[in-house]
């Protein structure tokens, strides 16, 4: 079949959505320059880009966080030259973000229910049947969470059905989903999937964000590509391998995203970490392995296995209750990450937004959190030149998509702002890199520069652990792969014996 050629996609179906001519600008940088699109009623688009590519400032534009500098935006033959936020809820606009935009100190219920609260007499909340109806999206979404819980008591996979729970709740004629899996195992990526085609059914179209273009091509019937804030192309999923559009996204042929695997330490390489029977409450039990000076190690398992606690326990986020620990053939107890740091160990926690970075301060601040009192202050004042030389350094390192490290980090896209979240971690020179998500958010083309980067590492002497939810992303770069279940080790794998099989098998217990 002859593929369509890059250029506007054409239907005769009727559109919802028409985007035309939009544009917008930040501080004199333009983010978007005649966006042109439209989506049409009851169905599923894809849209794809790198980061930085305008993905995120067009969802704003179009759910009426921000204002476009120009352009109009049609919704169901009714024209807008800006939406308001408001406005676009009450047409029936959805948007799940890609940054979780919950309140921690609230019920899981109170936030389904934040801004449509259930009242009885016109007065009083009606928590019976707010906690009811909770339940029963959270159901629909095979999530047994319990409606009372407080948000901060969960794991990132639940606040992300958290999210989507609240976006189902409300009456929907365009639901706008922005990296809504990255967090997700397969289980639940495929019930989500499930709940978007009982929407497509009903006639509601799904504007669907994601770096993971295996996803695209299996839940979407067509994509838009964004390049440097420019309209590339739309055309239907089934005339596209991912490659191909992956080669759209980045403009020219993409190479494998991942280098060769590490080769396995040898029997008499030197110890960097060993884990002695280590327990931390009831979340972590037993574990024990070790990890040699340039290794790569793998953590996979399903939400709630213990991973992420376990990488906490290690930095001295949590408390080690039993067990030991060795580092660089010493005893180590971490009491505080300032414990960890001061050792040599290094950790990119899995939700950036709320443990990573100061949103309100600047790249070049963020940077330099972790070791500004190391190398940048002398006499106690603070060395900005060079902290700004660091900046620009990292910048051109992981090529950050911003003019300078003035730019605050809010303002950055999501895998900008995870690359500056790395460059502050890498900047306390560490010995051992724990990687929690390490390409959340990420487009592919810079998911393979982590990748790249990663291997450099490990060539280095940096011994790397890489705790991921991507059976993809553990396959294609482990060479080693530790799988836990409900708190322990179930298994670890090796070499070729690295699978997708393999993993679920060990990481549920079903064959």
């Amino acid at each position: 079949m002859e593929k369509p050629q890059v250029g506007r996609f054409n239907t005769q179906e009727d559109h919802l959505l028409q985007i035309n001519d939009l544009s917008k600008s930040y501080s004199g940088v333009r983010v978007l320059s005649g966006i042109s699109f439209s989506l049409p009623a009851g169905s599923v688009m894809g849209l794809i880009g790198e980061n930085g590519a305008g993905k995120s400032t067009l969802i704003k534009c179009i759910n009426g966080v921000t204002a476009p500098d120009g352009g109009q935006i049609i919704f169901d033959g009714n024209s807008y030259s800006g939406m308001t936020i408001k406005k676009a809820l009450e047409l029936g606009i959805v948007t799940i973000p890609q940054e979780f935009n919950l309140s921690d100190h609230l019920s899981v219920r109170d936030n389904i229910y934040m801004g449509c609260e259930r009242k009885r007499m016109g007065i009083f909340l009606d928590h019976r049947k707010m906690r009811q109806g909770a339940e029963a999206l959270l159901e629909s979404l095979g999530c047994s969470i319990d409606p009372d819980a407080l948000v901060s008591s969960l794991n990132v996979a639940q606040k992300q059905m958290v999210e989507i729970a609240r976006g189902l709740n409300h009456k929907c004629r365009l639901f706008i989903m922005d990296e809504p899996t990255t967090v997700l195992n397969k289980s639940e990526t495929e019930k989500l999937f499930q709940v978007i085609r009982r929407l497509q059914k009903e006639n509601v179209s799904v504007l669907y964000v994601s770096h993971k273009l295996y996803e695209i091509a299996e839940i979407c019937d067509s994509f838009t590509v964004l390049r440097d804030g420019e309209y590339i192309t739309t055309a239907k999923t089934k005339d596209f391998s991912t490659k191909e559009m992956a080669n759209l996204m980045v403009g020219r042929e993409l190479k494998d995203i991942y280098p060769p695997k590490m080769p396995l330490p040898s029997p008499d390489a030197e110890e960097l970490l060993r884990l002695q029977d280590l327990s931390l409450a009831s979340l972590v039990k037993n574990i024990s392995f070790s990890l040699a000076k340039g290794e790569i190690l793998g953590i996979a398992g399903l939400g709630g296995a213990g991973r992420t606690e376990l990488a906490e326990g290690i930095y001295g986020i949590r408390k080690i209750v039993s067990g030991k620990m060795f580092f660089k053939g010493k005893e180590l107890l971490p009491a505080s990450p300032e414990d960890a740091v001061k050792a040599g160990i290094a950790y990119i926690p899995e939700d950036r937004q709320k443990s990573g970075t100061i949103q309100q301060f600047h790249l070049s601040w963020n940077m330099s959190l972790i070791s500004l009192m190391e190398k940048y202050c002398s006499w106690g004042f603070i060395r900005k030149e060079k902290e700004k030389k660091s900046a620009e350094n990292y910048i051109s390192l992981f090529s950050i998509k911003a003019p300078d490290g003035n730019i605050k980090m809010n303002e950055l896209s999501g895998g900008n702002q995870q690359k500056g979240v790395i460059a502050k971690s890498l900047d306390t020179d560490p010995e051992l890199f724990i990687f929690d998500e390490p390409t959340r958010g990420i487009d592919i083309k810079s998911r393979s520069e982590i990748y790249f980067f990663i291997r450099t590492l490990a060539e280095k002497g940096t011994s790397c652990i890489i705790i991921s939810s991507d059976l993809e992303e553990v396959i294609g770069l482990c060479p080693k792969v530790l799988v836990m279940r409900e708190g322990k080790i179930a298994g670890i794998l090796e070499q070729e014996k690295i699978n997708e099989k393999e993993i679920m098998y060990l990481a549920t217990g079903i064959k």
